[in-house]
């Protein structure tokens, strides 16, 4: 089996009601993902996915769980650390694409490496190879406003991948997408996905698209469980 970017032991999440009341979420999540795996996550509205991702993603600190990534033990990380790693470990995509819109698409993927000090020249060497990969190579001087709604996100998608990260997280990515362009999308983040090596858990309501998942994951009574979409019929 692949080397695990991601081991994630009981992980709880409660939060506060007032009056002394509390809302249970997450009661001892448990999830690995190993190196080039593609994890679906689904689960009712409510159910705790954006908490999870938000903890195994460093948003929130997650103190009483067991949480390594690339080997890394982050439970008890303090702020600094985790800044860092989400810099350098972890690459997020959200259903919106959170776009700069003063940028090109090439400088929106290249500014995370600008961001880490690599050199101006690499980091746009390294943006273009991942927007050509991803369908987009006659869109690089163009700003989000002058782009699609699923160029968008293929530039999103590239811009969280530009540092390299060991783990990608993706809440909804495809879910502001109508059909045709959100298979689009899917295929390009999974193949692209799949070419950089990177382990991937994939927020989604989309259960046709969780099916070309490598597997699917359900929150479900605050703890992660298989489970196999059904067939399209």
């Amino acid at each position: 089996m692949n080397k695990p970017v991601l081991t994630l032991r009981d992980l709880h999440r409660d939060y506060a009601l007032g009056d002394g009341k509390s809302l249970s979420v997450l009661k001892g999540a448990d999830l690995d993902i190993a190196q080039g795996e593609f994890i679906g996550l689904v689960g009712p509205s409510g159910s705790g996915k954006s908490s999870l991702l938000h903890a195994v993603g460093l948003l929130e600190a997650a103190p009483n769980a067991g949480l390594v990534i690339d080997g890394e033990d982050f439970a008890k990380a303090d702020e600094r650390r985790r800044t860092r790693a989400r810099l350098e470990k972890i690459g997020f995509v959200y259903q919106f694409h959170h776009l700069l819109p003063e940028y090109t698409a090439l400088g929106n993927v290249a500014l995370p490496m600008r961001i880490l000090g690599r050199p101006q020249k690499d980091a746009e060497a390294r943006a273009r190879e991942l927007l050509v990969s991803l369908g987009l190579a006659e869109r690089l001087d163009h700003q989000p406003a002058q782009l699609s709604g699923g160029e968008q996100q293929r530039v999103a998608i590239a811009r969280a991948l530009a540092n390299k990260p060991r783990l990608l997280l993706a809440d909804e990515p495809t879910g502001n997408l109508d059909p045709d362009t959100s298979k689009a999308v899917f295929d390009a983040l999974k193949a692209t996905v799949k070419a950089e090596g990177v382990g991937a858990l994939i927020a989604t309501h989309n259960l046709e698209l969780a099916r070309h998942m490598d597997r699917v994951v359900k929150l479900e009574n605050g703890v992660l469980v298989p489970f196999v979409p059904e067939s399209a019929s």
